[in-house]
């Protein structure tokens, strides 16, 4: 991220840029406008920063109630954690970690990783993979007609390639429903491959040359990292390096002005009003949505449009010898064809060293979704107890966990259905009509960390830009 920007502050303001919100867009926003001299005051309603990332040992067992890695998809990661001083922290996948098991009639088969292994697998039949080889020769799509990610895959790859690979990775991702997500918006790539070069097969091996140039890596060739002590380690070290932050301070209203914008907080110590010439919210969008309301309805609107499902995470301990599966993987999704009652386990003790004590193996399971938003609304103890008979069932568990812990997101990660780069062109008019007023969050530019660390810095070279008058 870019250094030595420096910014006078105007006269009766109390910062340069007020970012709202401390997940890992918020806190990487501020740091990134700390970083070009910008004088940023972060506050967040919550009493820790760090958003969804949240990490915690217990019986020798490290939880993430969030993301439990990353993808090194942009080049900006690197230089961050050194910036940081975690660069240290940082450990890489387990070499055990290769396998990605698909539930299929239910067994456990892994998802082939090679052309070879494609032709040769057992999870598709021979008529899918037929079906497969006539994708180079398929036409583009209408470039002006926006396309589900169920539409585009069954169009391109068939119904049991959507059946069972795009569906079951949609539910791990999103959480979410090929047939209503965008694919020009979720998977941007997969549309570009296909509007560029007619096909993805084509597109993939035209590409090569210009991705082993490119240092922004695709998620499917990114290396994937996570830290010692959790993914906590990452959004803790940004906080403890910003200049000010405020926690338990909850934004209350947002009036935008031409010569600068009031913020009004709620804390402990009552409503106090922050001015500053810039105001970026890093909210989630039903959140923007009500901050903006008052002064901006069409970009309220879109914001408050952008759902965002139940999901509900479980994580069980129990002793290795009671599980009959290798868990030789990354762990495991589960197609919505199957009926089964969890979205997929990360075999998280196999994923990352030092994540289980020893004898014990730590899997979190993923509950709820657009899938069956039901389910994530129930009581811990049953969720516990669904997700405990389906291990039994498909891994093969033959004993009672040591512990089990539930984690639930009433609202968790936002769905880029069809229509959603409509809904963003209303956030970015709001934008334009306001000068000084920015938007960064996960509902923007993608939802992964990596997305969001981009994202953030995007977004602190436009306020750096407006705060020079540029």
């Amino acid at each position: 991220m870019g250094t030595g920007e420096t910014s006078q502050l105007t006269q009766g303001v109390d910062a340069d840029v007020i970012v709202v919100g401390a997940g890992i867009s918020g806190l990487a926003s501020a740091w990134g406008l700390q970083q070009r001299g910008a004088r940023v005051v972060l506050l967040e309603a919550a009493p820790r920063a760090g958003g969804a990332i949240g990490s915690a040992r217990e019986h020798g067992c490290l939880l993430e109630s969030g993301p439990n890695s990353a993808l090194e998809t942009t080049p900006l990661i690197g230089p961050l954690l050194t910036e940081l001083g975690i660069a240290g922290e940082r450990i890489e996948t387990s070499a055990a970690a290769r396998n990605r098991y698909i539930l299929r009639h239910g067994r456990l088969t892994a998802l082939p990783l090679s052309p070879a292994a494609f032709f040769t697998t057992r999870l598709f039949s021979t008529r899918a993979k037929l079906r497969f080889c006539c994708e180079p020769f398929i036409g583009r799509g209408a470039q002006a007609v926006e396309e589900s990610v169920a539409d585009f895959a069954r169009r391109r790859l068939g119904t049991e390639l959507l059946d069972y690979a795009i569906n079951p990775f949609v539910g791990g991702v999103y959480a979410g429903n090929p047939a209503t997500l965008s694919v020009s918006a979720a998977f941007p790539r997969l549309h570009e491959l296909e509007q560029q070069h007619g096909s993805l097969i084509w597109g993939q091996l035209a590409g090569a040359r210009e991705r082993a140039r490119n240092p922004e890596k695709s998620k499917q060739s990114a290396p994937m990292f996570a830290f010692r002590e959790g993914m906590q380690t990452l959004t803790d070290a940004i906080a403890r390096q910003l200049a000010r932050v405020e926690l338990a301070t909850e934004v209350v209203s947002v009036m935008p002005g031409s010569d600068g914008h009031v913020v009004a907080a709620s804390s402990a110590n009552g409503v106090r009003e922050y001015r500053a010439r810039a105001v970026l919210l890093a909210t989630p969008a039903y959140a923007a949505a009500r901050l903006v309301a008052p002064f901006a309805a069409t970009a309220a609107a879109a914001l408050a449009a952008i759902s965002y499902p139940p999901v509900a995470v479980a994580f069980s301990v129990y002793r290795r010898s009671a599980i009959a599966h290798a868990l030789d993987g990354f762990g495991m999704l589960i197609p919505e064809c199957e009926r089964r009652q969890i979205l997929g386990t990360i075999f998280s003790s196999t994923l990352f060293e030092n994540r289980a004590a020893g004898g014990l193996v730590l899997l979190t399971s993923f509950v709820g979704g657009t899938r069956q938003p039901e389910l994530a609304q129930r009581d811990e103890q049953a969720i516990a107890d669904l997700v405990q008979s389906e291990l039994a069932a498909v891994l093969g568990v033959s004993a009672s966990p040591e512990f089990v812990r539930v984690r639930r997101w009433p609202r968790a990660i936002p769905q880029y259905t069809l229509g959603h780069a409509a809904r963003v062109a209303r956030i970015e008019e709001a934008e334009r009509n306001f000068p000084g007023l920015f938007f960064c969050a996960n509902y923007r530019g993608g939802i992964s960390i990596g997305d969001c660390i981009k994202s953030a810095d995007r977004a602190a070279s436009q306020v750096a830009a407006f705060l020079r008058g540029a």
